[in-house]
This record gives C-alpha cells, structure tokens and sequence, in this order.
C-alpha cells in the first residue's frame, strides 16, 4: 500500500497534469497577451472636442492623421459654448476646436488652455438653405426668402452657445429684418441641429455652415445662397490644446498637422477659407 505522503504527492501531480491539459485545450491566445492588443494599449489616442460645423471636414483630417502617424483621433461635436462649459467641469478633452477664437482665448485666461499653442486655423462662412424640393428660390432671391410667406419657421444654432448663431443674429440685423422674423426662429443647440431642422421638415429654411451644406452626405439633397461676408462678423476659427491634457506632445503634432498643405486643402474642400 501507498504510504500517506504518497498518495498525497501523487493527487497534487495529477490535479497539475489536469490543470495543464485544461489550459492548453484552451489554445494559445489565451495563454499569452495577443501582440494586437499589445499594440492597441500602446497606441496613442487623442481626445478632440471640436465645434459642429466641422463634422465632416475635421473627421477627414483626423482620418488622414491616423493613416500616417496611427494615432487615432476621437472627436466629440458640440457647440463650441457648451463644449467650453465642459472644459471647465474637467472633461478629459486634449484639444479643442473653437468655432470662434473666443472660446479659446477664454478657456486660455483661464489656464485651462496652454494659450501658447492657440491658433486660427480656418474661417468659416454661413449660408441660407433650403431642401432641393423647396419651392423657395433661395440662390436668386437670397435674404428676401425670409419673408416669403411660406416661411413659417426658421432653423438657426443657438446664439447662446455657437458661434454660427450669432452670426446669424448679426446678419438678421445687418438686413434689418430681425426683429421681422425674430418670432419665427427655432432654435437648434448647434450648427448641426439647425440643419436637421430643415432637412426634417420643421423649419422651411436655416441658416447653416457652408461646411455642413458642402459635404458629401448633403450633396444633392440642398440648395442655398451664401451670405456675404459684410454682414457678420468674420468667423475666424481657433484651436488650442488644453491645459490638463495627458497627452500634449502628441496633441501639439496633430495641431502641427493642421497647420500643413495637406490638412488645409481639406478645410478648403468643405467651404473654409484659410487665414
């Protein structure tokens, strides 16, 4: 017969050999940290908050960083008010596209932006549009679509919180006819959410960012009529990488990107014009 200590040298081999056998049924990948996910833990990722008008135009500059470099750019899109409200609650933001450069040189005094890397980076410009099926001859007609009587309601961004809805407000005066139109306004929390007023069907028309109104998704589906440059205020454009940021080297290389030939043929693409 076996003796104790036997016995029990023999149950921990084979409760080992068992386990063993059950670890390798389970294959390799489970054994090891895959060298993918070694990469991905690795990589760099940058956090942008960037104002609503440069949905489509900064999402293609952010997609071509990241094929060169494989630093993946997370954009969050807001109105540049709100997104500057949410700096200043803490929110793990690397960079921040200002709509205007107000915003910036705000969060900058402040010193929740290293105010040394503040710069403009395009100018954006505002138009009135309406559906492609509208009966409203915008392109023709212009700011006198506003008082069509068809118009019931009319799509702008919040003034409150975007830049592109003060511009508006301002260019409703310049042609003396806001207070003509100021009970008919709806308002969206962004530059964004006015268009989709108007592609919705709840307002007959809206101003919006030329941006919005050049992109590929709206290609077809919209005809507008640029407003001229006098009657708003410029909307120059401000980028900033922010105080509290973990990642500021990598944040100033994609700023730095920004600035090329390459970045800037972009913004050029969807209707901005370069300082």
């Amino acid at each position: 017969m076996l003796k104790e200590t036997e016995l029990k040298s023999s149950f921990r081999n084979l409760r080992r050999n068992v386990v063993l056998i059950f670890l390798l049924s389970l294959g390799p990948n489970l054994l090891c940290v895959p060298a993918s996910s070694q990469t991905a833990k690795g990589a760099h990722e940058l956090t942008v908050a960037a104002a609503a008008d440069l949905s489509s135009a900064l999402k293609e500059v952010a997609d071509n960083y990241e094929k060169k470099t494989g630093t993946k750019v997370k954009l969050s899109f807001a109105a540049s008010g709100a997104l500057t409200q949410q700096i200043q609650n803490g929110a793990p933001f690397d960079i921040f596209f200002s709509a205007d450069m107000d915003y910036p040189k705000q969060l900058a005094s402040e010193g929740d932006a290293d105010g040394s890397t503040l710069f403009e980076y395009a100018i954006g410009k505002l138009v009135l549009w309406v559906p492609a099926d509208s009966s409203l001859d915008v392109e023709h007609r212009g700011i006198n679509t506003l008082i069509d009587p068809s118009v019931k309601k009319i799509a702008i961004a919040n003034p409150e919180h975007a830049p592109y809805g003060r511009a508006t407000v301002a260019t409703l005066k310049h042609y003396g006819l806001y207070d003509h139109v100021s009970d008919r306004l709806v308002l969206g929390e962004n530059i964004s959410q006015a268009a989709q007023f108007v592609e919705s069907g709840n307002a007959q028309v809206g101003f919006v960012a030329l941006a919005h109104a050049a992109s590929p998704a709206m290609q077809g589906k919209g005809k507008y009529w640029e407003i001229p440059a006098q009657a708003y205020p410029a909307l120059a454009q401000g980028a900033v990488v922010l105080a509290h940021s973990k990642h500021k080297k990598e944040a100033e290389s994609f700023l730095r990107y920004v600035k090329t030939k390459e970045a800037g043929d972009v913004f050029r693409k969807y209707g901005f014009t370069l300082p």
